[in-house]
């Protein structure tokens, strides 16, 4: 059974150093070092906030005036990398937004549950999410919607999954299977 949440709210803490993006390069490469360095602040920022029970994570991050934000710098490469480094047994829900801005926030607070949203795609895998028939099942899932207008999009996904697997490693290639329903953003 899918569980929805609802997008967590409340007093917001301005992050100290600015978010980075996923890095696959060695661990002495400058993007990697400076992931860390982030991702150490932030979670020490957080600390405080911290909670028992499910909880929810939000990052806002803040671009550059003049920057296209439907162009790159996609939202998942923002938040996993600081939902994994804070994951814990009770994190739920996590959300992400991108806005031009000169700071970035970040969030944590009890997770609420909520209905599903109006449109739900429901697909049931059978194959690795590391692998190429994975992100065709997905595909496949939204085949027949029509491609969403330009401009800004908000989409949840909801992962049912057993005890052992890490939910947080769906969502990239989820996420780059719905190009049909997002079309080349």
């Amino acid at each position: 059974m899918n569980r929805w949440y609802e997008r967590p709210e409340g007093e917001s803490l301005v992050l100290r150093k600015v978010p980075r993006l996923a890095s696959w390069n060695k661990s002495s490469h400058p993007d990697q070092v400076r992931l860390r360095e982030y991702l150490e602040d932030t979670a020490y920022l957080l600390r405080p906030s911290l909670l028992d029970g499910p909880w929810a994570l939000r990052l806002d991050v803040g671009l550059p005036g003049g920057r296209d934000l439907t162009d790159m710098a996609d939202l998942d490469n923002y938040v996993h990398p600081l939902a994994a480094h804070l994951r814990t047994d009770d994190l739920v829900s996590v959300w992400c937004t991108k806005r031009l801005a000169t700071t970035s926030t970040v969030l944590v607070a009890p997770a609420r549950e909520s209905s599903p949203p109006a449109t739900v795609f429901t697909v049931r895998t059978t194959a690795s999410s590391q692998t190429t028939a994975y992100k065709e099942q997905v595909r496949a899932a939204v085949l027949g919607a029509p491609e969403l207008p330009d401009g800004a999009v908000r989409l949840q996904v909801s992962f049912a999954v057993g005890p052992r697997r890490n939910w947080l490693n769906l969502w990239k290639p989820t996420i780059d299977a719905l190009d049909p329903l997002l079309g080349d953003r």
